[in-house]
């Protein structure tokens, strides 16, 4: 392939760039105004002889620059781009319009479904600025518009994983007592050991399949809801970044594995809590892997800048969920803390002072 191994989605109409529209679920353009259907623009696409990429074809040599990033050619400006090996969507730096990294989603790293994103740049930046309301330890800058740094949407890559789980647990147990008898407390503790098995299974575990996101924000935006998982289409790319996965199926698996072992302990223990206290003493469950599927789900990210450092914060694309992590105003703090101090001691000495005391 040449180093203009890239595509867009043009406008029926105008031949301008089209985005996808979250709000409306169709494509818009920016210029003449129309919007699309997902038909409409597949079949525009069919008539253009733009090729669907869900075959496994031989991906050619790419030009490379210094660093080993592969060069393309916007298909819109004739620019060129710099990205990365796990980048399948990007922008031109200079018309600012996306651009597909066509090699990039063919044979194993064609996704099986994508969740459109529901929730727009506006949504972000509203949701961030609810999240920063009532923080009265957080700096006074921080929540400023001019403060954001840098708001992507970007499509994260994700193994979906189906598993079986059976098996039984024994778990050692307590249930404590007490009460009064005369002048004594009594404390009674009674000790179990208790079995519970069973099977069940478990659906669309997710694991980010992308080194270059935090496993625990990414967890932490979740759930998705996969009724909204439409079958993939490169399409939906348009307007935003996407980049395919880095960690193989084998590999995210062992994360999915742990997540389904302690959410059937959890399934197990949840008629348990009769008892004071459960802890488990032998794990006899078997989880067996039933399928795996390769997805890309939304995800807004707004980076923060305050103090020379960066603040990463992430929305879920599709709920419009949002986690991260807030600074401290030092000084706020020492205050937050000294003046309820201060006013109790006041309101103390005066009632101090009007029941009779006095100072010597």
């Amino acid at each position: 392939m040449s180093k203009s191994g890239t595509m867009d989605h043009k406008c029926p109409n105008c031949s301008a760039v089209l985005k996808f529209s979250p709000h409306g679920q169709n494509w818009v353009c920016e210029y003449c105004k129309s919007s699309f259907t997902k038909k409409e623009v597949e079949a525009y696409e069919k008539k253009r002889g733009v090729e669907e990429l869900t075959k496994d074809t031989k991906e050619d040599k790419l030009e490379t620059n210094w660093d080993g990033a592969n060069i393309y050619t916007c298909p819109n400006c004739g620019a060129e781009i710099v990205a990365d090996e796990n980048t399948t969507a990007t922008f031109c730096v200079y018309c600012k319009n996306t651009a597909i990294l066509k090699n990039k989603l063919v044979g194993a790293f064609n996704p099986t479904k994508i969740i459109p994103f529901y929730k727009t740049k506006e949504d972000a930046i509203a949701a961030f600025k609810k999240l920063m309301k009532g923080k009265i330890l957080m700096p006074r800058l921080f929540s400023s518009q001019n403060s954001i740094e840098q708001i992507r949407g970007i499509y994260i890559p994700f193994w979906l994983y189906d598993y079986e789980a059976s098996g039984n647990i024994t778990l050692d147990a307590t249930r404590v007592t007490s009460w009064r008898s005369g002048n004594y407390q009594i404390t009674k503790t009674d000790f179990y050991l208790l079995t519970r098995g069973g099977s069940m299974a478990f659906n669309r575990i997710p694991v980010d399949g992308s080194t270059h996101f935090d496993n625990d924000i990414m967890n932490s935006i979740e759930p998705f809801d996969y009724d909204k998982l439409v079958p993939f289409n490169h399409s939906y790319l348009s307007g935003f970044l996407a980049e395919k996965y880095d960690v193989d199926a084998e590999a995210a698996s062992a994360d999915a594995l742990k997540r389904a072992h302690n959410s059937a302990i959890d399934v197990l223990e949840s008629d348990t809590n009769i008892y004071t206290t459960t802890s488990v003493k032998k794990d006899e469950l078997n989880i067996t892997i039933k399928t795996n599927e390769y997805v890309l789900l939304p995800v807004w990210l707004l980076n923060v800048k305050y103090k020379d450092k960066i603040y990463t914060f992430a929305m879920n694309g599709e709920t419009g969920k949002i986690v991260g992590n807030i600074p401290i105003d030092k000084k706020r703090a020492v205050l937050a803390f000294v003046i309820p101090f201060l006013v109790t001691m006041l309101v103390c000495t005066i009632i101090w002072l009007l029941m009779g005391g006095s100072f010597v």
